[in-house]
């Protein structure tokens, strides 16, 4: 199999094709569904974890902590912690995740376009 190098100085960080290299990574991790949900639900606002948990129906504690900590490790989510008792957590995006949600809106816009043509296609295989 040929694979393509890029020649970015990188040592093939940015090569989504090699299985060892950085960019693959962070596509994996934000490339599933929670995560995609997360960022269109935080938007251009600031939630709570409260908040957020009740804009992205049928995520559980566990996992809306463990995204939102993906997504703050790789830089795409702020978190902010008030000092007040209890303590108020915020998570608002930074530049790259608001950058990153134009193309989860596209995507969002993609499947409402084709959603009729996906739902016939289910229909006859399944059929």
């Amino acid at each position: 199999m040929v694979t393509k190098q890029l020649s970015d100085g990188s040592g093939g960080k940015g090569d989504l094709t090699r299985a060892d290299s950085l960019a693959r990574e962070i596509f994996s991790d934000i490339a599933n569904k929670w995560a995609l949900l997360i960022i269109e639900a935080v938007g251009e606002r600031t939630l709570r974890f409260t908040e957020l948990r009740g804009e992205v129906e049928g995520i559980s504690h566990k996992m809306l902590t463990q995204n939102l900590r993906m997504l703050e490790r790789n830089g795409l989510v702020d978190r902010r912690v008030h000092p007040t008792v209890p303590p108020r957590v915020e998570y608002t995006l930074t530049e790259p995740g608001r950058a990153l949600r134009a193309t989860v809106d596209g995507m969002c816009a993609w499947t409402q376009r084709h959603l009729d043509h996906i739902e016939a296609a289910r229909g006859r295989f399944d059929g």
